[in-house]
């Protein structure tokens, strides 16, 4: 016998509901995993590379007296030196129109060749032409460094003390995906009375208030030298706060449906 009438119609809707909270906590693995591995892997990755290159010598030449077994080893130990290498200049690029701007010079010598990228044109970049002579450090097989006469510039290759960054990047990515575990609960647990954690308003107001935060907040970082661990517990306390006053709003104003969302 067919069930029809409202009874009939709210345990599919509630079905529904409990199947979108589903799908809402699976996708916010993909979130999840992202923060897990720009945490765990791409922050430690970038921080250690600072620091070997930070610990790297100058490279030293062969000594008169070198034996054949101290060659081999200062072979092998080449690419962890810092190598000063005098380059002549072939081309450069110093495309200032903004978002598609691009900073390059071209590099010839007779141990490397090719292209380095700059964050900027200054202080070096925008100084060079063609068949200028410069000194470059080349370390683990990349240009760090161009100089020319008493200023120096690096390339974007040369690693960066800017762990704030990257974790800004990890924490905003594991804040979605717990927003994202927050919707989807609701939903499985309570799919009668899911308002006011439906996207509008307030799923949309807090993955924008998240974005910005953690934009703002890792640039700032940057900026100002701010130590990297204070980052996450900054945003965590922004987007907490927001969304518990948000919540309460909403939930006190009664002013967003309830399972639709």
């Amino acid at each position: 016998m067919a069930v029809t009438g409202v009874s009939g119609t709210e345990p599919r809707s509630a079905a529904r509901v409990r199947g979108a909270g589903l799908l809402l906590v699976l996708l916010s693995l993909v979130p999840a995993l992202g923060g897990y591995l720009v945490l765990s892997v791409w922050v430690p990755s970038d921080m250690e590379r600072r620091q070997d290159y930070l610990a790297a010598e100058p490279c030293l030449g062969p000594a008169e007296t070198e034996t054949e077994t101290e060659a081999g080893a200062r072979a092998e130990a080449a690419e962890d030196c810092v190598l000063t290498v005098a380059f002549v200049v072939e081309r450069t690029k110093n495309d200032k129109r903004g978002k598609g701007s691009s900073y390059t010079a071209t590099l010839s010598s007779s141990v490397w060749n090719g292209t380095v990228s700059f964050g900027d044109p200054d202080p070096v970049l925008e100084r060079l032409v063609p068949g200028d002579r410069v000194t470059g450090t080349v370390w683990r097989g990349q240009v760090m460094t161009v100089g020319k006469g008493e200023l120096r510039q690096n390339t974007s290759d040369a690693p960066r003390d800017e762990p704030q960054f990257g974790v800004g990047v990890g924490t905003f990515l594991e804040l979605v995906a717990a927003l994202g575990l927050w919707f989807g609960a609701v939903r499985i647990v309570r799919p009668r009375d899911v308002a006011p954690l439906t996207w509008r308003p307030l799923g949309r107001t807090l993955l924008i208030v998240t974005g910005i935060a953690g934009l703002v907040v890792a640039l700032v970082s940057v900026w100002i030298g701010v130590p990297y661990w204070v980052v996450p517990g900054v945003l965590v306390a922004i987007v907490g706060v927001t969304a518990w006053q948000l919540y309460k709003h909403h939930r006190q104003e009664g002013a967003v449906p309830g399972a639709d969302g």
